[in-house]
């Protein structure tokens, strides 16, 4: 059993760094002219944008979810 949690909770680690990473890199193609213009023209962030902090998001869920379980 020890042997199975092992690489569950590596995983989960591994997870919650992308999610973070996603998140980060989310956040800087906000501050982008690409990402500012279509905010100011349309009211909402890109889809790229979006798309960077709902993976962010999953990814950091699923990798807490893989941690804590037991």
């Amino acid at each position: 059993m020890a042997n199975s949690a092992v690489p569950k909770k590596l995983i989960g680690i591994i997870f919650l760094v992308v999610g973070v990473g996603l998140a980060i890199w989310g956040y800087q193609e906000s501050e982008g002219l690409q990402s500012q213009l279509s905010s100011a023209f349309t009211g909402a962030q890109s889809d790229n944008v979006m798309m960077l902090y709902i993976g962010g998001a999953v990814c950091f869920v699923i990798g807490l979810f893989l941690v804590v379980k037991k």
